[in-house]
């Protein structure tokens, strides 16, 4: 796995530890030769990720439209800075650009980017895994709404669930999982939503 898109917001929020977290992951993708593939912002927990990668001497691939380039101040300092015409072509580079993804905390953005790369692979558009770094329990609200969905609901099945993986541990434990489905040699149990706590 040589390429990792992350999903996260433009803002830092109230919590320290999102921001530690951030910049390390981006320090560990950095110094294990993966390229980081994000929103292109210098701003919030994007800008820590981005920096922490940065300052590992890491490769990092910014895409950010034309129209959020100075609200969400684009990053100057990257490897490769992709400005584009749309969201929808935001998007549509970094899944083309990662071989997997994982989403860190963030608002309305982070979750669009999470739930449209999901529902792609639901529709086989893609066969990527897809990430959810459950820092300090900030997304068990939305796992308990998705197993509702799923179990209660019947509007996602639940091998489209399985379509994501949980950590709530460290984000060393996801890499690893995301990097045993992209070749294909996993021997590690599957990290499914129910299986955060």
């Amino acid at each position: 796995m040589d390429s990792v898109a992350v999903f996260c917001g433009s803002s830092s929020g109230i919590h320290p530890s999102h921001v530690r977290i951030a910049r390390e992951l981006g320090e560990y993708l950095g110094r294990h030769g993966i390229t980081l593939v994000y929103g292109g912002g210098r701003v919030g927990l994007m800008g820590h990720l981005a920096d922490g990668a940065l300052s590992a001497a890491g490769k990092v691939v910014g895409v950010i439209p034309k129209s959020l380039l100075d609200k969400e101040i684009g990053h100057t300092g990257l490897s490769e800075l992709i400005v584009t015409g749309t969201m929808h072509e935001r998007k549509s580079i970094m899944a083309d650009r990662a071989m997997a993804f994982i989403g860190l905390p963030g608002g309305f953005g982070t979750l669009d980017e999470l739930f449209e790369i999901l529902t792609w692979a639901q529709l086989g558009f893609h066969t990527k895994p897809v990430g959810l770094l459950n820092i300090n329990g900030f997304y068990d609200h939305l796992l308990d709404w998705l197993n509702h969905v799923v179990l209660s609901e019947g509007y996602i099945k639940q091998k489209h669930l399985q379509n994501l993986i949980v950590s709530s541990d460290s984000f060393q434990q996801l890499l690893q999982q995301l990097s045993a489905d992209v070749t294909g040699n996993s021997n590690l149990p599957k990290l499914g939503p129910t299986d955060f706590r």
